[in-house]
This record gives structure tokens, sequence and C-alpha cells, in this order.
């Protein structure tokens, strides 16, 4: 127990992001089910997207019983790296620009020309959204990065972004396998989505999408977006969807916040922590969430060492121009309002994917101090708090965590540690 809380919360992070191997996840899942044998003169295709498509690739490539005809692998460019025996392009996250637009050509052009014979491994996980893009016809890549942007910025939840993404997309909500049809897909999906819904993840490739059109100008509208939108995209989505079934894919889930969450609890027991019951839906606007985990806080056992472990994705609404990301804003708006609360505690938020918003930073990690050592060193926390400067404020703090490119996501992670006192 002498170990520092900050100490024990970073390994706690550590061991979910360890549980999110995309690699083991991989192998594991094709030792288990190993792909059907090719029928004479049939071609394999194998494609990774993601912020985990590297290690993803790399492990399908050793339970191959040969090299695929085709390797294609799109990845942000924090986890860019050569693999042997795979293509390997950059997109951009979190809004696609032209490298995504050119990693969705590439997809289409790999699965032009198919036959019912050949097969098809995707390797899908969180960030294909936006690193592989192919807008639909007679929308611009200009217009899709304007509506992604109006996305972020609004508060929505993923799964209602995610249906406006899908119906402005040739891959999203079951576009990939409209491209490759009739070849036979299978999907090994890594989530980043809670409630691991497969048609929210890298906005369902290979599923069924949310909804229609229809559903999402009706989305769009209620939430006083629509006028926001550009023309061409108000156009498209007045016209009616297509009358074509989404051919079916083999959709697999190997891992997930879930698994990571239920390792941290594994880990914290064996520690010798208390752990209360897990929250497994830690999402919607970051206040709320703040609030949410110090009322939990609060209500914990004072007489001995306490585990909180949270499991989520929130949301910012911005209101300013600083720099930051969920995870350092959640941080933020608990050290504020948990800076009274007695004994000894930390807590952490973060991203498994190592990169939180547009900042170097995983999230951030904070203490009874923490909000004071930021107006110490100069800053105004609630003035940078009011201009989603969360980045600027946990610097000011030396409260960020930074931990890399992980090369898996499966969202964010939240620990909650407290404890009577400090040691003695």
């Amino acid at each position: 127990m002498n170990t520092s809380l900050q100490d024990i919360a970073l390994d706690l992070f550590r061991v979910a992001i360890a549980r999110a191997d995309p690699s083991a996840a991989v192998r594991d899942q094709l030792d288990l089910h190993p792909l059907p044998p090719l029928a004479q003169g049939a071609r394999r295709i194998v494609i990774a997207v993601g912020k985990a498509a590297v290690p993803m690739m790399q492990a399908a490539l050793t339970r191959l019983p040969a090299p695929p005809s085709a390797a294609l692998v799109i990845t942000n460019p924090e986890n860019l790296c050569d693999v042997a025996g795979a293509q390997v392009v950059p997109g951009a996250h979190p809004v696609p620009d032209e490298t995504s637009a050119a990693a969705g050509q590439q997809v289409l052009r790999v699965l032009e020309n198919l036959s019912p014979d050949d097969q098809v491994l995707v390797l899908i996980s969180g960030g294909g959204s936006a690193l592989m893009v192919a807008p639909a016809a007679g929308i611009s890549l200009a217009d899709k990065a304007a509506v992604n942007e109006i996305l972020l910025a609004s508060g929505l939840e993923i799964n209602r972004m995610n249906l406006v993404r899908q119906s402005l997309s040739r891959l999203k909500g079951g576009g990939f396998c409209h491209a490759a049809s009739p070849a036979k897909v299978t999907a090994l999906i890594l989530s980043d989505v809670i409630g691991d819904d497969l048609r929210a993840i890298a906005s369902g490739p290979t599923v069924a999408p949310l909804g229609t059109r229809a559903d999402a100008r009706d989305l769009l509208q209620s939430e006083a977006l629509w006028d926001k939108l550009p023309p061409a995209v108000q156009g498209y989505l007045m016209s009616p969807d297509p009358a074509q079934p989404s051919p079916e894919a083999d959709n697999t889930l190997i891992g997930s916040n879930r698994f990571s969450l239920d390792a941290m609890k594994a880990h914290a027991t064996a520690l010798g922590w208390e752990v209360a019951p897990l929250v497994y839906d830690l999402t919607g606007d970051v206040s709320d969430a703040a609030d949410r985990v110090v009322s939990l806080a609060r209500a914990a056992p004072t007489d001995r060492p306490v585990a909180l472990l949270f499991g989520g994705e929130t949301t910012v609404r911005l209101r300013g121009t600083g720099q930051g990301g969920r995870n350092q804003e959640l941080a933020l708006r608990v050290a504020r309002a948990a800076a009274e609360l007695k004994g000894e505690w930390v807590f952490l938020s973060g991203g498994t994917d190592g990169r939180d918003g547009p900042t170097d930073a995983a999230g951030g990690i904070v203490t009874a101090q923490t909000w004071a050592a930021i107006a110490a060193s100069g800053a105004d926390p609630e003035a940078l708090l009011a201009n989603n400067d969360s980045y600027a404020a946990l610097k000011a703090g030396q409260a960020l965590v930074s931990v890399g490119g992980t090369g898996t996501n499966v969202a964010d992670v939240q620990v909650f540690l407290r404890r009577p006192s400090a040691p003695v």
C-alpha cells in the first residue's frame, strides 16, 4: 500500500490497454476458428482499418495458410509502420482529409471484380470511420469533413453521429459488403463503442446501417444542425434510400471496453482494493459524467481503500477555442468538483488508444491538489475550462497522461482510487 495512488492508477490503465491487445485477440480467434480453405483459383483479400490495424494485420498474416492476394492496412499516422506482406496507407483522425479519401478509394479498388469463391477478411477497430472515407455520389470530401466537424462539436453520442456518417458513405453501414459482393466477407472486430453495437464500430462497414437517410435527416433537424449542413448534403439526405438489401458478413467481436474493465477489476482486487460495482456506461455530456463520478466517490466507504472503475465515452460540447479532449476535460472537471473530498484520492481518465482529441496526451490524472496547482502556476483553471482548454490546464498542473500510441482502441476507461489517508 506504500505505492502512490498515481502509480496504481497508471498501472490499472496499462492493464486495460494490455487486455485490449489486438494481436492476441486476432491470433486467438483465428486459432479457434480458422478461415475456410479457398477454392481452386479463388483469391483471399485482407483489409485492416482502424487505430489497431497494424497489429491486427500482423497477427492475421501469421495465421493464414498462404499469403493473401492483397493485403491493405489503413491506420492513423501515429500508428503507421511497415508491415511485411501488406501495403500500409494513412488516414486522418478524428476529422477525415484527403488521405482518408485516398484510403477509401484504395479499398474500393481492392474489392472490385471479386467472385463468389473469393474471400475477404476485414479487421476492424476504432477510428475506422474517419480513417477510411468514400463519400456518397454528389458529396465532396469537403462536405463530408464539414459534417464531421459539426457532429464532433455537437455533443451527440457516437451512435447518433454514426447514423449520419453512414448515410453519407459508400463504405459505412454495410457499404463495404456491397463493394465486396459477391465474395464472402469475414470481419473480426475490436469494439471502441460502449454496448458493442457492431453497427456503430467504425460506422459499421460490414453490418446493416443504424437507420435510413430519413432517420438521419430527422435527427439533424431535431438537434438544430440541419441548417449548418452543406447544401449537397441536405439534398442527398432528402433523396430516398436505395431498395437494395445488405449482403451479410460473418461478424465476430474479439475485444471491447467491457473486457478491459473486467481485467482492471481483477488486477485491483489482486492488489487488495475493494472494487465498487463496475460502471460500464460512463457516457453523455462530460460535465454530467464528472458529476456522476464525484457522486459515486462521495458515496463510497471512507474507512478502507476503494476503487471505482468506469468505462465509456463521453462527449464535449465545444464552447471555446482551446485544445483538449473528453478525457482531459473530464479529469479537469473532477479535479474541481472533488477538491474538498476527504481522504487521499486520485482520478484518471484515459483513451485506450493513447490519444485524447487532437493532442499528444491520452487523458488526465488528477488529485485533490491539482486544481490549486494549476492556479499556483499562474494559470486560471476556471477560464481554461470555460474555453475547453483542458490540455493547457492539466499541463500547468503536471496532470497529463501520455503513453503514446497504443495500437489498440476500446474507448475510454476511468479509475478513481480513494484511501483514508496517505501512508506513513
